[in-house]
């Protein structure tokens, strides 16, 4: 026997299931955490370039064109984690609906 809220589901992972599970739904559904995450990095990168050049410049032999790799590196880190995040929360839902499913047909069975 399954509750209401559990039909509820049900009803709505069948018609959200194959549009959440696309790869570009799951990056642009997933942006806006992987954003927070990565933007305390980013303005520590932005202060530390603007407020701090000597001591940058000093504490580091690196080019100036480390900041932009950086950068880089950063934004896929964002796609990464929106992505893999998303993936796990759709991984998630569909083991749920999947058991949902299996509890529904043996109830109906018996």
């Amino acid at each position: 026997m399954i509750t209401e809220k559990e039909r509820q589901f049900i009803v709505y992972w069948e018609q959200e299931r194959q549009r959440q599970g696309t790869t570009l739904a799951k990056i642009l559904n997933g942006l806006p955490m992987a954003i927070m995450f990565s933007l305390p990095v980013l303005l520590l990168i932005i202060a530390v370039r603007l407020f701090l050049p000597d001591w940058y410049s000093k504490i580091s032999d690196v080019s100036n064109g480390s900041i932009v790799a950086a950068v880089v590196a950063l934004f896929i880190c964002v796609l990464f984690f929106s992505y893999f995040r998303m993936h796990y929360k759709w991984e998630m839902n569909e083991q749920l609906y999947r058991e949902l499913k299996a509890r529904t047909d043996r109830s109906e069975t018996t």
